[in-house]
């Protein structure tokens, strides 16, 4: 049974968001019977029916919001008294204020609490019920008000009523706490003695609203900023309204007034805000402070005639170096390079971090590129102090890309965007250096784009377009073997070489879904041939990416077994390069695959990381001799006794050779001298397509069923 309450109390809601109106009536289901609306054009019309003691309005709804409904109830006598208590989500304090100066009782702030929904509501049904006592007769009056006083008593907002000439009649435990005073003291004292008001910014004194509502005779709510000044030296944000209590002949009695504590939720607001606009991390601006500071710099840039500059800083190898030091010292790594940028930058700058190792320093009203090349190289040059993290010095450096207005862009995306190709620029050039953006490298990330989507469009259909170049026994003149040359082919017919986009599917992680494609293509290739009665190798290159992945080996097998392929027919090249990243995990990989039966050829011998070691611990079948030596043999005896060596070398491991790149007849010639096995380039034949390979496979074989 709800005590203290008006009876049969009746409560609308009008909100046209029907999720706020079901927390809404969570909240206040247990005071009284809810009705609710979503229409605010059936609001006044639902209103009139059912008379409710505290209507909910939502303050934006459209063109017909919650202020003007209830500036219609307000200047309609038969329902000016209704108690109104605004939903509001928006933060603009002039909103609030606007909405209780047209005679709002609360307000309750979205996203919605449901227990300081429920506590304003219960507490406006109170104070109807207060009113309503006060209006009843004296006897009435006399014999309610205790029941009311403990009902005052029991509710969490301070209470403090007035009788019409200002002077305090009653005070609650709450207020009494608040105002540092007793109510048997405050008790026919001025409201203005009871309750020191100040603005929290200017400390200067706040008219009580109280004294308003009864000067007005209306509902008013406290000023903005509000600090209540309590006589035991505490200092409390407060919100409230006061209500003028009127007689059934509507002359003013006195006042009522509602008011609580929201120190915390301002300390709360303040810090939300900071956590809106500033990294947590480091405490610099983040996206969405500089993104304000940008727009507002460019706007600024306009009207002068000044740059804006905009330089992009990325942290140089910081993923590896948060790998090996682990996160903690990586975000502790973090913080002092914010603190060394902080440190040489104009105290006028924002310096602003926008990614996990990525800073933007804004630098306004620029005169000129070499002020900002100036600028960019005294950052470059504070990182040739070592870091010290945990008692050890650790030297990093910067890369940054520098977009400007006026002579790159005018509008922020395109300044960012011009950055961070200029950052990337900076990054192959080297790193550690600056990188101004230009056409040039506009017109190079567009062409990057292009090639992505048509790399990603093509693994989608399954599309790639796999060449084969012949592989040929020098000592009788036929095919040996193929090798798999993967191709793009644009909409124009145009093809695309592998040096133009095997490193782009490595930067995007698409180079394990392109080598399974070609892997597929290639054994089915093997396959037509093998139909035919043509047994002969299909080589194919594998990236170090591949050899990482741990379903490779798995891949290799499946794609074998699909296309009935017999695994000595297949052989994978990988680089020399691929061999020593990830020593153990691939000399593991490979001698699964060799005792699979697949050939391992080691591809551009002598271009990498040669050593005698690995040859030795690897299970390695083919070294290839790289093109550069082949081309250079016939220039000197010094070139011609590089590729001895290498056969020779290959000869005492018990190595099958393939030499690339032969395009003469005085090559092929020196090869036969040297005792070469096998020989691939132009010479021979390039590289065709798949119908053209066959073709050439059956005509120039050295056999049926010879490897």
């Amino acid at each position: 049974m709800r005590l203290n309450l008006p009876d049969n109390a009746r409560i609308l809601i009008v909100d046209d968001d029907p999720s706020s109106i079901l927390i809404i009536k969570k909240a206040v289901s247990d005071l009284g019977e809810v009705f609710s609306t979503s229409e605010a054009s059936y609001a006044l019309m639902l209103i009139k029916e059912i008379q409710p003691h505290v209507i909910l309005l939502d303050i934006d709804m459209g063109e017909y919001n919650g202020v003007d409904i209830c500036r219609t109830l307000k200047s309609d006598p038969q329902t000016a008294h209704y108690t109104i208590v605004f939903i509001t989500a928006s933060r603009d304090p002039n909103t609030e204020f606007k909405s209780l100066t047209e005679g709002g009782a609360d307000y309750i702030s979205k996203p919605i609490d449901l227990k300081t929904c429920r506590m304003r509501v219960y507490n406006q049904l109170a104070i109807v019920a207060y009113q309503d006592a006060l209006e009843s007769t004296t006897e009435s009056l006399l014999r309610e008000k205790e029941l009311f006083q403990v009902t005052l008593n029991s509710i969490g907002d301070a209470v403090i009523a007035t009788d019409k000439a200002g002077y305090v009649s009653y005070m609650n435990p709450v207020a009494e706490r608040l105002t540092g005073i007793a109510a048997s003291y405050a008790l026919g004292s001025p409201i203005e003695a009871v309750m020191d008001l100040r603005d929290a910014t200017t400390q200067s004194e706040s008219i009580n609203p109280a004294r308003r509502a009864l000067t007005e005779k209306r509902n008013v709510a406290m000023a903005l900023n509000c600090q209540l000044h309590s006589k035991d030296g505490q200092i409390y944000r407060v919100e409230d309204t006061a209500s003028p209590i009127r007689g059934e002949d509507g002359t003013v009695l006195g006042s009522v007034m509602v008011f609580h504590d929201v120190s915390e939720s301002v300390a709360m607001a303040v810090q939300m805000n900071f956590l809106t606009n500033n990294d947590q991390l480091t405490g610099l601006p983040n996206r969405v402070l500089l993104h304000d500071r940008l727009q507002h710099a460019i706007a600024s840039a306009r009207i002068s005639n000044m740059h804006v500059a905009v330089l992009l800083i990325d942290i140089d190898h910081f993923k590896y170096i948060n790998d090996a030091l682990g996160h903690h010292l990586g975000d502790e790594l973090i913080k002092k390079v914010a603190k060394r940028l902080e440190s040489v930058i104009d105290p006028n700058a924002s310096l602003a971090r926008v990614g996990g190792d990525e800073f933007v320093l804004l630098l306004e009203e620029v005169r000129s590129a070499s002020y900002v090349s100036v600028v960019a190289n005294n950052l470059i040059a504070s990182f040739k102090e070592p870091f010290l993290l945990e008692q050890k010095e650790y030297q990093v450096s910067v890369s940054i890309g520098v977009s400007m207005s006026l002579m790159d862009a005018h509008e922020e995306e395109v300044l960012m965007r011009h950055a961070d190709v200029a950052m990337y620029r900076a990054k192959n050039q080297g790193r550690n250096t600056v990188c101004f953006f230009s056409q040039e490298l506009e017109a190079e990330l567009m062409k990057r784009h292009e090639l992505e989507l048509l790399l990603r469009e093509t693994l989608d259909a399954d599309a790639l377009t796999v060449f084969f170049q012949p592989q040929i026994a020098i000592d009788s003149g036929r095919v040996c073997g193929f090798e798999a040359l993967v191709r793009l082919k644009e909409k124009s017919g145009a093809l695309v070489a592998p040096q133009e986009f095997i490193s782009l599917a490595e930067e995007l992680g698409l180079i394990d879904e392109l080598g399974e494609q070609v892997l597929h293509k290639s054994c089915a290739f093997g396959r037509r041939l093998l139909d035919q009665g043509v047994t002969l190798k299909v080589s194919v290159n594998v990236s170090s990416q591949q050899l990482k992945h741990a379903l490779f080996v798995d891949q290799v097998a499946r794609c074998l077994e699909k296309h009935k392929l017999p695994s000595r027919q297949l052989e994978l090249e990988v680089t020399e390069s691929a061999l020593v990243e990830s020593f153990e995990q691939v000399q593991c990989k490979l001698a699964e695959l060799a005792g699979m039966g697949v050939t391992i050829a080691i591809d551009d011998f002598g271009t990498g990381y040669s050593s005698l070691s690995y040859l030795k611990v690897f299970p390695l079948d083919v070294l290839k001799i790289d093109k550069s030596f082949i081309q250079d043999m016939g220039t000197g005896e010094h070139h011609f006794g590089i590729v001895q060596t290498i056969v020779l070398l290959a000869r005492s491991l018990g190595l099958k050779l393939v030499a690339e790149g032969v395009e003469t007849d005085s090559q092929v010639s020196e090869l036969k001298l040297l005792k070469c096995d096998v020989a691939q380039g132009y010479f021979y034949a390039r590289p065709m397509d798949s119908q053209s390979a066959f073709k050439y496979a059956l005509a120039h074989s050295i056999g049926k069923d010879q490897a």
